[in-house]
């Protein structure tokens, strides 16, 4: 949101600041913003600009008072200012009840505000409410404004409800949707797409499926493609910079809990790992967390800064780090002993979390390559964050780098890292996981293997699937596909990667 015009006099204070934001210099913004509110509090624009600025420092709180002024002093937009404050409270402080409350505040103030009835459907679908979901969805789609938060709505409509038969017109609907709305972005269209893969899969047309799910990633990466040799440096940059265990380094940020990671590729199962440990009365589940990420950020240039942080820096940032846990996760002071965080792609951070926490325990989720490598393909990752998720051939080269950086840590650390290995979870619960809860020197809890019944939130795209009973219907699900991934097979087996039957 730019500044308000309500007032001229009130352009020239906040120039510099609005600058600042608009170059991402979020630090410097948040300065300018606060010294010119001093003299010009009844700038409401400025609090919300404020409010953007502090959300993307991480200062969450902080950016919830903002926003909070600017709705005091009767800001512009008020729903859009609501819906702000329900992203935070939703994606990063985990309170589902005030998210909630702050979509529905949105919509009191504009019942039509499409924005919050789609996230107000997320929130439901996260929490595992489907009727509820799919009742916001519906409203969307009834609408019939043809907007991108209706089209949106109907591929969440379809992965709730799936057709049951090619001729259903609400897959009519999407493929034509998908197809030739000429008027839709490019993150649109991929969601369009991918949600029809996920339909036909569901039918059981598997080729036009892979077809489906193919145009979903030309349109998601056209623009962001993978650089395989930039990939193959950072992985060579981490094992330079981090070749031997550091054995005169202690432990850090005391809390009466332990940080778990719980790390691997994408879609290896990290979030059902999750689901079955919080059931145990000495877990918290933390969910995906951005705290690793913003402190690798910030040692600039990373991994080089991270390698070299003496005793003092490693304290600190383990503090602030387990400051972070206790604003996000609400814990049991006595029983709790492990916090997790399920972040997949701190795989490749695991160097930092040993120098900031060198007792720490790390739990690193694998699963068959294929269906592993299938699974990424078939979902929407963000192509900025995830540019390899592109291809099968990008999927399979990160996957192959992905390995040899494992190797690297576990070689350091052998007797920290444990392997859980989906597959063999999900063919025998109880052995598998006695032998991770060994692992972690927990006792044996029944309620772990209960996880389909917990009323919790789940954020990420295995909401539906961890609220179901254990299955094996994820394993071998390349089968199906055989033909189209012949050539990652091929590849795999040339990089000396043992993809079984």
């Amino acid at each position: 949101m730019t500044l308000s015009d309500q007032n001229p006099d009130l352009r020239s204070p906040f120039a510099t600041a609005d600058q600042l934001l608009g170059r991402g210099l979020f630090q410097e913004a948040v300065l300018r913003y606060r010294e010119a509110l001093q003299v010009f509090p009844q700038a409401t624009d400025a609090w919300f600009n404020l409010g953007y600025a502090l959300r993307r420092q991480g200062a969450y709180r902080d950016a919830l008072d903002a926003y909070a002024e600017a709705l005091k002093r009767g800001g512009r937009n008020a729903e859009q200012i609501h819906l702000n404050r329900a992203v935070i409270f939703t994606d990063f402080l985990l309170d589902d009840a005030a998210a909630e409350h702050e979509l529905q505040s949105a919509l009191a103030v504009s019942p039509r505000f499409e924005p919050a009835r789609l996230n107000l459907g997320n929130l439901y679908e996260e929490r595992g409410l489907r009727e509820q979901a799919a009742d916001c969805y519906r409203s969307l789609t009834a609408a019939g404004s043809g907007s991108p938060y209706s089209l949106e709505a109907l591929a969440r409509l379809v992965h709730l409800h799936p057709p049951t038969s090619p001729a259903d017109q609400i897959l009519l609907d999407l493929r034509n949707a998908a197809e030739n709305r000429k008027d839709i972005d490019d993150v649109l269209r991929a969601n369009l797409f991918f949600a029809l893969g996920q339909a036909l899969d569901h039918l059981g047309h598997y080729a036009d499926a892979f077809r489906a799910y193919s145009a979903a990633k030309s349109w998601s990466h056209r623009r962001l493609p993978y650089d395989p040799i930039k990939t193959e440096k950072e992985v060579d940059a981490l094992v330079d910079c981090f070749p031997g265990v550091m054995s005169d380094l202690r432990s850090h940020g005391e809390s009466g809990f332990q940080p778990l990671f719980i790390c691997g590729m994408f879609r290896s199962g990290s979030t059902l790992l999750e689901q079955v440990l919080c059931g145990h009365p000495a877990v918290a589940a933390g969910g995906e967390l951005d705290l690793l990420p913003r402190i690798a950020h910030r040692l600039s240039p990373f991994p080089f800064a991270a390698s070299t942080i003496n005793e003092p820096a490693a304290s600190r940032l383990a503090s602030e780090y387990i400051a972070g846990l206790k604003e996000r996760v609400r814990t049991d002071e006595h029983g709790t002993r492990f916090v997790t965080d399920k972040r997949p792609d701190n795989y490749r951070l695991i160097g930092l979390i040993k120098r900031m926490f060198p007792a720490a325990r790390i739990v690193h989720t694998v699963r068959h390559p294929f269906d592993n490598a299938l699974s990424v393909f078939t979902q929407h990752l963000n192509p900025r964050q995830f540019p390899y998720a592109g291809s099968l051939a990008g999927i399979g080269h990160n996957f192959v780098q992905y390995r040899r950086l494992m190797a690297h840590w576990k070689r350091l650390y052998p007797e920290d890292i444990y392997d859980f290995d989906y597959d063999a979870f999900v063919a025998a619960p109880e052995g598998t996981l006695r032998g991770l809860l060994d692992f972690l020197d927990l006792p044996w809890h029944h309620d772990c293997l209960q996880f389909q019944q917990r009323e919790n939130t789940v954020r990420t795209a295995s909401y539906w699937q961890v609220r179901q009973p254990l299955h094996a219907k994820s394993s071998g699900r390349w089968h199906n596909y055989l033909p189209e991934l012949e050539p990652l097979l091929a590849f795999f087996r040339q990089a000396g990667i043992d993809a079984g039957p």
